[in-house]
């Protein structure tokens, strides 16, 4: 059977890239491709194209794919198959895994993912499996883990899990690089991240940061 895979990304040099990768191999196909979220919708669930897997990136213009994601997932009319998401992304941040999954996507592969890893998770995801590259494996044990020893009442609520991970590190005096060796972050992940508990914290640097966060219990 030929695996129908439609393509959604805004960058058309990758879409060829991708679509090069997928027609590659006998057993697979390229049905269709998207530049915005809002196009892949109205193809998959208005019926102009069918597919089995459809390869989604995140980063879209219009809105954004673990929107779309859940809008093609979502139980469609008797007469169509529902298609099968498999993230293809470049961005590294836990909330968007997580946010993935949640919306309905069966698996997640890192840009850049060597293409026999691509078309073993294609295949995987289109067989009804669930499937992701090992560095989106790894992260999501350390996210799971952090859930996991999180207490029921946790400081600073409105901080997500990984933004309270970094400000536990930053109150012991870790450095950005430290940081982001410890949790499998890019160091322009972390100084994301820190850039956003600064703002809900509504403190201006670092020190004020380490200081809220050693007087709720943290870096201890």
């Amino acid at each position: 059977m030929t695996i129908r895979v439609f393509l959604v990304d805004d960058h058309p040099m990758f879409r060829a890239g991708a679509r090069h990768t997928v027609e590659s191999v006998a057993d697979m196909a390229v049905v269709g491709e998207a530049a915005t979220g809002q196009e892949a919708v109205r193809a998959l669930r208005g019926g102009e194209v069918t597919a089995d897997v459809v390869l989604m990136d995140l980063g879209l213009p219009d809105c954004p794919g673990t929107e779309a994601t859940r809008m093609i997932t979502a139980s469609p009319p008797d007469r169509e198959p529902v298609p099968r998401v498999l993230v293809l992304s470049a961005l590294e941040e836990d909330d968007a895994v997580i946010s993935a999954l949640r919306a309905g996507a069966r698996g997640y592969v890192v840009k850049g993912a060597p293409r026999e890893e691509l078309l073993r998770a294609v295949r995987t995801v289109a067989e009804g499996g669930a499937v992701f590259s090992p560095f989106v494996a790894d992260r999501l044990g350390h996210y799971f883990s952090a859930v996991h020893d999180t207490p029921s009442r946790v400081a600073f609520p409105q901080l997500t899990n990984r933004e309270r991970q970094i400000l536990d590190l930053l109150a012991r005096g870790y450095g950005n690089r430290r940081i982001a060796r410890e949790l499998v972050l890019s160091d322009k992940t972390v100084r994301n991240h820190i850039s956003h508990i600064f703002a809900k914290l509504q403190v201006s640097d670092r020190m004020a940061a380490a200081a809220r966060a050693r007087e709720a219990g943290l870096g201890e």
